[in-house]
């Protein structure tokens, strides 16, 4: 039996548990009339329903970490004496010919007659595996459900026991989501770490020329490259802030209509039509930024006398502006309607306008969940990567003029790791180090965001 369809029947079995835990407390309660019930029949069978597929699940999950180790271990000590000598690079690369021998895919090379047996061994290995781990859950979860229904009794605590268990359960998560942050971390900081050892820190953050092309080979001819990463940065601002001043007043002004001006039919249509722009895909503002938008620019730029790149930091950044829209809108909207009316009410009654209630009292009340909005598309429009490769180009232009091609750090790191890269050479380790710095630089966006937020909130609530 497949792992995901033991996985899929051990949800099954937990709805099943459920009912059949809270079917039995109902009868206990009826049964014993006199003994007042601590908790409802619901907190009995999510009780059942727990412990009896917790330990199938911790099972399942042990085994699924064993199994690949202990099959390689097999395999490999079956081999031939001259081939389990090797070095583990070379056994590594045997051992995926055999597994993909044995799963059906393409090899590196013709098998020969210890990598078929080997495969063959694998697929037994594999069939014996899955069908210890489906026997051994069922037998865990049945023991488990049974003992869980001896416990089902008008006095049990199960309302305690099933919050103690979904707390832990949240406990978790959150561990896994710190965790998770912080491996990502460490694995961009240990690759930037390298990176560094091959270019200098400071030519890295002061540099002004940015030409990764560098020689893999020592017998290959190319580039030293120039690692210079203020131009990206510099294009990164440059697009990012002129989305902002698209988005910002835009996003801002529809909020305050839609909150505070529209009617409720007019709301209904309108919001809906407006949040429809954050699920348009990157790619369609990306060719609407290409074939339209860069166009009309250039075309306006000529009427006027300038001159405007086909591929200009303006037609991305308005684009990537208009995708950002909802973000702002949607979320200030959100938080203006949370101000209380009492609020509006003590300003009416003081005399002032609806403009004046806005402006002096609605937004201050409701600027922390405004820099919020504000900083969740700041995020979005550094991140934003296909609206800059087909409206902004890929040339690291250091400049502050909106007419010229630019390009910006998400970019870069999408062209090194494209194709055939070697992940020992400075070219591809520059992606690791711009990750790192575009990381420090959200960092600090959000503490600052959160410095702002603290102070307002306080102020106002």
């Amino acid at each position: 039996m497949n792992p995901s369809t033991v996985f899929i029947a051990l949800i099954g079995f937990s709805f099943l548990a459920f009912f059949v835990g809270r079917r039995k407390a109902v009868a206990r309660q009826l049964a014993s009339s006199g003994i007042k019930p601590h908790s409802l029949p619901g907190y009995h069978g999510g009780y059942v329903a727990l412990w009896s597929v917790i330990p199938g699940l911790l099972l399942f999950t042990l085994w699924l970490i064993i199994k690949p180790v202990f099959i390689r271990a097999q395999v490999l000590a079956n081999l031939p004496n001259e081939i389990s000598v090797l070095p583990e690079g070379q056994l590594s690369l045997i051992y995926n010919d055999i597994r993909n021998l044995a799963e059906g895919n393409i090899v590196s090379s013709d098998p020969t007659v210890y990598v078929e047996a080997a495969a063959q061994q694998y697929i037994n290995l594999t069939y014996i595996s899955d069908l210890s781990l489906a026997v051994s859950v069922l037998v865990l979860v049945l023991v488990a459900l049974a003992w869980s229904m001896r416990r089902v009794q008008p006095e049990m605590r199960a309302r305690n026991k099933v919050e103690w268990a979904i707390q832990a359960l949240l406990m978790c998560a959150s561990t896994i989501a710190i965790f998770t942050t912080i491996g990502i971390f460490l694995s961009v900081l240990f690759e930037s770490l390298r990176f560094f050892q091959r270019v200098p820190l400071f030519d890295f953050l002061f540099g002004l020329d940015w030409s990764p092309q560098t020689a893999i080979r020592e017998d290959q001819v190319g580039s030293s490259g120039a690692f210079g990463a203020v131009p990206l940065f510099a294009g990164t601002l440059l697009i990012s802030s002129i989305a902002m001043l698209v988005a910002v007043p835009v996003g801002l002004m529809s909020a305050i209509y839609l909150s505070e001006y529209a009617s409720s039919k007019m709301r209904a249509i309108a919001k809906p039509l407006l949040e429809v722009l954050a699920g348009i895909p990157t790619v369609v503002y990306g060719y609407f930024a290409a074939l339209t938008v860069a166009p009309l620019f250039r075309g306006m730029g000529e009427n006027i006398g300038l001159t405007v790149s086909s591929e200009s930091a303006l037609g991305a950044g308005v684009v990537m502006g208009i995708m950002i829209i909802p973000f702002i809108s949607s979320l200030s909207d959100d938080v203006l309607n949370a101000v209380p009316q009492a609020l509006r009410e003590g300003s009416f009654g003081l005399g002032a306008t609806h403009s004046e209630t806005i402006r002096l009292v609605l937004l201050p009340a409701a600027l922390p969940g405004i820099v919020g909005g504000i900083l969740l598309a700041v995020s979005r429009a550094i991140g934003e990567t296909m609206i800059v490769v087909m409206a902004a180009g890929l040339a690291a232009n250091l400049t502050i003029n909106p007419f010229e091609a630019v390009t910006t750090v998400t970019v870069q790191i999408v062209t090194l790791l494209v194709g055939d890269q070697e992940f020992d050479s400075a070219k591809t380790l520059a992606a690791f180090a711009l990750g790192l710095l575009l990381f420090l630089t959200t960092l600090i966006l959000n503490i600052i965001a959160l410095r702002v937020v603290r102070r307002y909130r306080e102020q106002y609530e």
